[in-house]
């Protein structure tokens, strides 16, 4: 099995501030919403938990695994998408002409990343590298896995799971820790392909 899982809320969630890799901690709602989860997902199996290094990832699956024997390894391809400039900008959807609404409302046109920022292309390039070294190995042998990161990683990883268009970057949308399935493997149908 192949399970999902966004970190918790941080103070710039609700401010919407846009955050990318700037290194936001959970606050107090979003330890409460990792409280949650760890009790609504205690009896979900997970072998190996992927995750990204930024402190809100960290905290959400430290505090949803606590007490459980599941090794959590840290891998940089799994941090946010870069903003560059545009990090901490708060309510870009208010802000006439900014070039990172491009990215929210048509990701398939967002080619040229901002200044010190990412572009679509690399973090489809980076996700997709993860997904194929650590990942559909661990899926293969069995193994469940859980990945705990960011909107927009998250975002990434699904439509290359499910094989969705940019388009459709956004169309599955990416809550605050609630567990996502991606692959199902008691559907014994399910094949990974070694281009997946």
């Amino acid at each position: 099995m192949l399970y999902i899982m966004r970190h918790g809320k941080t103070d710039w969630n609700n401010l919407k501030k846009i955050q990318g890799r700037t290194d936001i901690p959970l606050n107090e709602e979003g330890r409460k919403m990792a409280e949650e989860a760890r009790e609504e997902y205690k009896d979900v199996h997970f072998d190996v938990c992927y995750c990204s290094p930024l402190i809100r990832a960290k905290e959400t699956a430290e505090i949803l695994l606590r007490d459980r024997d599941v090794p959590i390894l840290f891998d940089d391809r799994l941090k946010e998408m870069g903003f560059g400039i545009y990090e901490g900008i708060q309510e870009s959807f208010s802000i006439p002409d900014c070039p990172i609404n491009v990215f929210f409302w048509h990701p398939e046109e967002y080619t040229t990343p901002v200044e010190g920022g990412e572009s679509v292309d690399e973090l489809f390039a980076r996700t997709g590298a993860f997904l194929k070294e650590r990942v559909y190995p661990k899926i293969k042998e069995g193994k469940d896995v859980l990945i705990v990161a960011h909107g927009a990683t998250n975002s990434c990883i699904v439509c290359q799971v499910k094989n969705r268009e940019r388009k459709d970057f956004w169309a599955d949308g990416i809550p605050n820790c609630k567990l996502q399935t991606l692959i199902d493997t008691s559907d014994k149908t399910e094949e990974i392909s070694d281009e997946a």
